[in-house]
């Protein structure tokens, strides 16, 4: 889920970058600072914007920067359980398929990429086939998916989130198959209106 967040931090100006406007300055740190970085109850941030920054900085000793209150608004993408997103396949493993879902790739095991049993990865396409519908996923394929799992580690010095998907249920999957679907249970109504 986007949503936007109204937040207020200080910033550090370096004393290099005095003779700049101070708005510009103060939006360039702050998108350095925030843009990308995952936070365990805010979840991913993607964009920074409406910066307000206060004139007045403090200076402390031993440093010749200034810190500047700032408010300003933030667009962050928190993954939720059962929500329901749609993403293009960006990657393939044998074990699964990565969706790009806004700023992050999504796990989709290779158990929960359709109805069918997946039996096959062709390795060269990138591409996985059901073993009686011999439907195929692969890479450039866009999906609707449900998101099943959301978890926060720590990798190295910063957070990362680990999204798994599933497409087994109904009305999810690769696009087509939804529409396959869905003309599917038309025929079926037209049928049954025409018996009565």
């Amino acid at each position: 889920m986007f949503r936007v967040l109204t937040l207020e931090d200080y910033i550090r100006i370096p004393p290099s970058r005095f003779g700049e406007p101070l708005e510009r300055v103060a939006f360039e740190v702050l998108w350095g600072e925030y843009v990308g970085r995952v936070e365990r109850d805010v979840g991913v941030y993607v964009a920074i914007f409406d910066v307000e920054v206060s004139k007045r900085g403090v200076v402390i000793f031993g440093d010749g920067a200034t810190y500047n209150r700032v408010r300003f608004k933030a667009l962050v993408y928190t993954p939720l359980i059962n929500e329901v997103v749609e993403g293009e396949v960006v990657r393939t493993e044998d074990f699964g398929a990565f969706v790009r879902i806004g700023p992050i790739d999504a796990l989709i095991h290779r158990t929960q990429m359709m109805e069918d049993n997946v039996v096959l990865y062709d390795k060269q396409s990138g591409a996985f086939v059901g073993e009686r519908s011999r439907r195929r996923l692969g890479r450039g394929d866009v999906v609707r998916a449900r998101v099943v799992g959301v978890s926060y580690v720590t990798a190295g010095n910063r957070d990362v989130v680990r999204v798994s998907l599933t497409l087994r249920q109904p009305m999810l999957g690769k696009l087509e198959w939804i529409e396959e679907e869905l003309s599917g249970s038309r025929k079926g109504a037209q049928k049954a209106q025409q018996k009565q």
